[in-house]
């Protein structure tokens, strides 16, 4: 099985920390794994994306049309990739900045209250985890064990006082989207 993933937002939301923790976990459950980023002009605050495939089979390449599933965490990158969701593909919605909604009606889209639950956890710099919860929390693309191996890797040395607020923040996006989809 072969799930192609785009993270999208503003440089400085965390998109590329996502990416990378989703495609590191991916590697340690044994998949093939791609990683691709890609830079608005302005890095912080300009736009910023990147492009995961995580799969059993070889991956001929990280360059991807349409994926099965997309995270947007602004408004700009969901008017730029909600036409690239596959159909019945999964688009997870930023809800605390995304106040429309998507236009298609053959994909899942599930609404995340990123900021808000950052807020709550008291580190508004956690609404990437909280999101990234959501996404294994709906698609089980990787396991929860596999992302905070990853998280731990990503977050070693002066960072790893990070680390369990962070895992608290995946745990409430997965709860997130296992109740969006009852």
């Amino acid at each position: 099985m072969t799930t192609r993933m785009i993270f999208a937002g503003f440089g400085g939301q965390g998109v590329m920390l996502m990416g990378q923790i989703m495609s590191l976990a991916g590697m340690i459950q044994g998949k093939n794994v791609t990683w691709m980023p890609s830079y608005g002009p302005e890095m912080r605050g300009g736009t910023a994306n990147c492009t995961v495939v995580i799969s059993d089979e070889p991956v001929a390449s990280p360059v991807t049309n349409k994926a099965e599933v997309i995270v947007v965490m602004n408004i700009p990158s969901l008017v730029k990739f909600e036409p690239d969701v596959e159909t019945n593909g999964f688009l997870f919605l930023n809800q605390s900045v995304i106040d429309r909604e998507p236009q298609r009606k053959d994909i899942t889209a599930i609404k995340v209250p990123c900021n808000e639950i950052a807020d709550e956890l008291g580190n508004l710099k956690v609404a990437n985890m909280v999101m990234l919860g959501a996404v294994i929390g709906a698609t089980n693309v990787v396991d929860t064990e596999s992302i905070f191996k990853a998280l731990e890797k990503k977050l070693s040395g002066g960072k790893a006082a990070l680390i369990e607020i962070n895992k608290q923040a995946i745990l409430r996006g997965i709860e997130i989207a296992k109740n969006a989809n009852k």
